[in-house]
């Protein structure tokens, strides 16, 4: 899908699990966090670092890479990221792709969106080697688990949660991955993956790594990927919602899917107004279709919390007294869905939802 003073050592650990996106897909438990902040409102939010920018190096077409320095930096596994808190205020979430290992820096990677919403042209054209950043993390939503055997599929900036794991991976282990881009130019870290293919052991053993550029090679045959596939493969994916949900169309019997989102997922229906009573505040807002339940709320109450906007750091989260909800975050855990939302991406399913506020 893939942001010097010497900082105080973060302690505390919490531990959060996401939600199984259907029965063959297995979400496991998040890795350790760093001490939390007072929640504002919701869950707590990680403690914020200030660190060096040391490093801003292009390293594909559109794509840079930021090396991050600080001292006892929190560890981290395979598949975490952090919240970047850019100058402007936005904060955009990054994978880390560098050396676990390493508690002096994070290495994070931006892909330039051209039609974003102005966070990554902030890093690409207004981030400078010096400057101090606030960053919040490492959080992982996307952990490596145990398996017999793994696929894995980036598309571009996806590789970059991916990479890590594929490091990480002990002598032996039954591996492959696709790995897709518009062209090889816009592929970052791609002469590093082709290194770690290594030569793959045993009689009629495939290939580990395919590279699919799509102006030499079109679509990647991901029916050629899967076939074979063993009972218990783990298959990882991060990359553009089209490839994610053709991998997911695609998974095999037996394989559980775990995927990395960086955009609030969309349903396949248009979305509808409704009524929202704000049981605390004595009010009735209506949400309109093309808007969100955070902005109808900072209306009328405008100093409540919020961050992301994207429904990953929980800043936003709230207590659903009435109503059903259309969640559509990539945070919260299923026990905490039956009573509560993060309200800058979720909706109502009723014609009405009222919140503790």
């Amino acid at each position: 899908m893939p942001r010097l003073r010497t900082v105080a050592l973060v302690a505390g650990a919490a531990l959060l699990t996401r939600r199984a996106l259907r029965r063959r897909v297995r979400v496991s438990p998040l890795w350790p966090l760093p001490a939390l902040d007072p929640p504002v409102s919701g869950r707590p939010r990680s403690r914020a670092l200030r660190l060096l920018l040391t490093s801003h190096e292009t390293v594909a077409d559109g794509v840079v890479r930021l090396r991050l320095e600080g001292g006892g930096l929190p560890r981290w596994e395979p598949g975490a990221h952090l919240d970047l808190v850019l100058p402007s205020g936005l904060v955009r979430q990054y994978s880390l792709c560098g050396d676990p290992q390493d508690t002096s820096s994070y290495t994070v990677a931006a892909r330039l969106v051209e039609d974003g919403r102005g966070g990554s042209r902030e890093v690409h054209e207004q981030l400078t080697e010096g400057m101090e950043l606030e960053v919040r993390g490492p959080r992982n939503r996307f952990p490596l688990a145990e398996a017999p055997a793994y696929v894995f599929v980036a598309g571009g900036i996806g590789i970059t949660p991916i990479l890590p794991m594929l490091r990480a991976l002990p002598e032996g282990t039954e591996w492959r991955l696709l790995y897709g881009g518009r062209t090889r130019a816009s592929m970052p870290f791609l002469e590093e993956v082709q290194g770690l293919a290594g030569t793959a052991a045993g009689p009629g053993a495939r290939e580990r790594v395919t590279v699919i550029a799509e102006d030499e090679d079109g679509r990647p045959d991901l029916a050629t990927l899967f076939a074979d596939t063993a009972e218990g493969t783990a298959v990882y994916c991060c990359g553009p919602e089209g490839l994610m949900a053709a991998v997911e169309e695609k998974l095999p019997a037996g394989a559980t899917l775990h995927l990395e989102r960086f955009a609030p997922r969309t349903t396949a229906g248009g979305d509808t107004e409704f009524e929202l009573e704000l049981r605390r505040s004595g009010r009735t807002l209506t949400v309109p279709a093309g808007s969100t339940v955070l902005a109808a709320v900072r209306g009328a109450l405008p100093d409540t919390a919020y961050s992301c906007e994207q429904g990953f750091c929980g800043t936003c989260q709230q207590r659903v007294l009435e109503g059903e909800v259309d969640h559509r975050d990539e945070l919260l855990t299923d026990a905490e869905r039956g009573d509560s939302m993060l309200i800058c991406v979720s909706r109502a399913r009723s014609d009405r939802l009222v919140l503790d506020m």
